[in-house]
């Protein structure tokens, strides 16, 4: 199997849950921890789970985070060796829960994400690649740069835009080449575009030369628009534990399900699959998620 090329964010995620329903402005009881994450990170570990060779271009800080970021990574499958370690602290994100796993707010430091440079990621290392997949957590340099080398390799690219905020960063680099497929929420969707109909939005990515733009609506489950159709993937209903790394386990098992021969929208069915998979586990990146234990989702869903 050939391998992926994940360029993203690496951080430390520390999730404060509260137990029954948050309050803001004053102090919730709940429970706290931390685990590796970031998107791209995210992203290279669950692909490393499913047995998919995987390279991941990364900045880690030289802290103990750090340290601990590159360890679980590498205890993945996933390949270290173009990353680099900054003199800086590592990236980090906080998120505030609800008592049902719900996000209820979060803030995210990824100064070290931004500090990466095109420098950082070799154009022998993006032409060889089957798939490349960014995050929006990078620079609008790195982000242009690794997608013009990729258009002129013939790589498709997979794109999640992160946020809001940091959409952006994507729409300033949609010309660099075409891209395969990207993975807003309706509201980055707005960003990217300009175009408050969800509609007119599809259509404006798609003139950008975007093949496949996989709407995620959360609870209500995702929407894949190609040119030729639109699909609707239903979420599956889940007893929901944390709903964080969810959509890196859906474009994990996306590209999965893509680079082992499925078609569209038998990979958008994966991906949902592994979404509820992770939302029903503590972990992130669930420990023993498998092609085998997405497949035994899809036949239960049949």
């Amino acid at each position: 199997m050939a391998t992926v090329l994940v360029v993203g964010g690496a951080n430390v995620d520390v999730v404060a849950q509260s137990t029954g329903s948050f309050t803001a402005g004053t102090s919730n009881p709940g429970r706290t921890y931390s685990s590796a994450g970031g998107v791209g990170r995210n992203i290279a570990a669950n692909l490393g789970r499913l047995a998919v060779p995987t390279t991941l271009i990364a900045a880690f800080g030289n802290d103990t985070f750090g340290e601990r970021l590159y360890a679980e990574t590498a205890a993945a499958s996933v390949d270290l060796t173009h990353s680099v370690t900054l003199n800086m602290p590592s990236g980090s994100y906080l998120a505030m829960l609800d008592g049902t796993g719900e996000l209820v707010g979060a803030v995210s430091d990824m100064k070290a994400a931004e500090s990466l440079r095109a420098e950082h990621v070799p154009e022998q290392v993006i032409a060889t690649a089957a798939y490349v997949v960014l995050d929006a957590n990078l620079s609008a340099e790195v982000l242009e740069h690794v997608c013009r080398l990729a258009a002129a390799s013939r790589v498709p690219v997979v794109i999640d835009p992160v946020s809001v905020p940091k959409a952006d960063r994507v729409a300033r680099v949609l010309k660099a080449g075409p891209v395969h497929t990207i993975t807003p929420t309706r509201t980055e969707l707005v960003t990217l575009t300009g175009e408050d109909d969800l509609a007119g939005g599809v259509a404006a990515l798609h003139d950008l030369g975007v093949g496949r733009v996989w709407v995620r609506e959360g609870a209500s489950g995702s929407t894949l628009f190609t040119a030729e159709a639109k699909t609707h993937v239903a979420a599956i209903t889940a007893d929901v534990r944390n709903v964080t790394g969810a959509g890196d386990a859906m474009a994990a098992a996306y590209v999965h399900a893509l680079i082992t021969g499925h078609d569209d929208v038998t990979a958008a069915k994966h991906g949902a699959a592994a979404a509820y998979l992770t939302i029903t586990s503590e972990h992130t990146v669930r420990p023993d998620l498998s092609p085998a234990l997405i497949e035994q989702v899809l036949k239960e869903q049949e």
